[in-house]
């Protein structure tokens, strides 16, 4: 990248409709003081249960070269500046903060792909920015960061040269992706999958389905739908982004029909080896994630790839490189007196089909001599009347994946407990602290351990108990 800042006083205050104190560049944008980086400016947020403006000084400690804020501080800066800082004052920091990402969006010359859906949104968003950065640089939002403040946030942090530009949009509620893609205005949207997550929100599957498809609305006659050929919601989304004017839809799955077809793959215990057909073009190719819904996954990246004039060959090729994402995946070796166990630590969330995802992914994973796959699993939220119906039904896909034993928590993971014969029943607590001890007593060396949950269950301190268990072993003399 050029020497260009990202952000100058005069930009800054033309975009988000405010006044500077003082001449200053910015490197990057932050809205955490604990992790703002040098250079940085960092955006006074005020939410319910707390207020940036009280962190003002701490980022400035930090090395922010700016902060973005409705009102002075009240407390001096750190000492040596004279003040609390150069300040951006706006009315309302949130508010800036969307035109700062509106500004840096109008004046990028980056193809702009959306991502959502249901489940699989954040891995293949990664993935698909991985895929393009080989290329070409891109920008993409960092996690999670897909709602009201994460879109404009991530778009804020828009570098000057960047070719693609890859962002997440979620939701739990109509509306919310209508509000974000007006803000994005993607060439091109993909759409993971439609499936029963957030159901406490909407009264059937066809309104997630209506929801997920107001991505189609931020877009202009020449964009491009990427959608799931194999869900059963395929033709809803194709009609509305027809009636959104959109020029053009490219299906991906197992379906005939669709223009990026799987046509045979072999599903091994740390990835798959794919066969598949982009657009006309055979491919042949690893994906370095296991599961066949990540042989999915690479389907639609590559679709995405091939829709924004990416070279699809190179795309596929990287996908031998992909790595986990932190509680999406993620494994460990546990070191043991005896030997080890394997942590999947796919802790971040969950829904239905996540979960059925992960049980096959245990299902596939070898165990050690004498070892077991154990599935430790927390409640998932937001499925409204249906919860307990829902979460007694992961029954029959953990016996067909094979797995030896199950420790739940969590009220609607009682009705799951139950449903299981009584050979897998390991133990069921309240909540995850109560958890701990039964599992931690019961995982021994050779096992393969999954933890899941959604992020509300806790299940990240299972994960932090399990790890805690890991022995460090004395070196050899020789330090082998």
């Amino acid at each position: 990248m050029s020497g260009v800042p990202l952000w100058t006083a005069a930009r800054a205050a033309e975009a988000a409709g405010g006044h500077s104190t003082a001449q200053w560049t910015a490197s990057g944008v932050s809205i955490d003081s604990r992790s703002v980086a040098p250079g940085d400016l960092f955006v006074a947020l005020q939410g319910p249960n707390f207020d940036g403006h009280d962190f003002i000084a701490k980022a400035f400690e930090m090395g922010a070269a700016a902060a973005l804020s409705h009102r002075r501080p009240e407390v001096p800066g750190p000492a040596g500046l004279g003040g609390p800082g150069p300040l951006l004052l706006v009315e309302d920091t949130m508010v800036a903060l969307r035109r700062l990402g509106q500004a840096a969006r109008a004046r990028s010359r980056a193809r702009f792909i959306g991502v959502t859906g249901s489940v699989g949104k954040t891995g293949t968003k990664e993935a698909l920015a991985r895929c393009l950065r080989a290329q070409a640089p891109t920008a993409a939002s960092a996690g999670g960061l897909n709602n009201h403040w994460g879109l404009p946030l991530s778009l804020s942090r828009l570098t000057h040269d960047a070719a693609y530009g890859v962002f997440e949009l979620g939701m739990n509620h109509p509306g919310e992706i209508r509000d974000l893609t007006a803000l994005l205005r993607p060439e091109v949207a993909l759409i993971t999958n439609v499936e029963a997550v957030h159901l406490g929100h909407f009264d059937s599957l066809e309104e997630i389905a209506d929801a997920k498809a107001e991505i189609f609305e931020g877009m202009g006659p020449e964009g491009t739908a990427v959608l799931n050929r194999d869900n059963p919601h395929f033709e809803r989304l194709a009609a509305k982004a027809r009636a959104a004017g959109l020029d053009r839809i490219v299906g991906f799955g197992r379906d005939a029909g669709a223009e990026a077809r799987l046509l045979d793959c072999a599903l091994e215990a740390t990835g798959s080896r794919v066969d598949a057909e982009i657009l006309g073009e055979r491919l042949h190719y690893t994906v370095a994630l296991p599961g066949s819904h990540w042989v999915m996954n690479s389907l639609a990246v590559l679709a995405t790839a091939a829709a924004v004039g990416a070279d699809v060959v190179r795309a596929a090729v990287e996908l031998a490189h992909l790595e986990p994402l932190k509680g999406r995946g993620m494994r460990h070796d546990i070191d043991l007196p005896d030997g080890a166990f394997e942590l999947i630590d796919d802790s971040y969330n969950a829904s239905p089909t996540s979960m059925r995802a992960a049980f096959e992914v245990l299902g596939q994973a070898a165990v050690g001599p004498e070892g077991r796959r154990i599935a430790v699993l927390g409640d998932m939220l937001e499925l409204g009347q249906r919860a307990a119906e829902v979460h007694a039904e992961l029954a029959r896909p953990l016996q067909a994946a094979g797995v030896d034993l199950v420790f739940a928590c969590g009220p609607e993971m009682a009705a799951l407990a139950s449903a299981l014969p009584a050979r897998m029943r390991g133990a069921h607590a309240a909540d995850s602290t109560a958890l701990l001890a039964p599992i931690t007593e019961a995982v021994a060396a050779g096992d393969v351990v999954l933890v899941k949950g959604s992020l509300g269950s806790r299940m990240g301190l299972v994960v932090e108990a399990l790890m805690d268990m890991a022995c460090i072993l004395p070196r050899a003399a020789n330090g082998e």
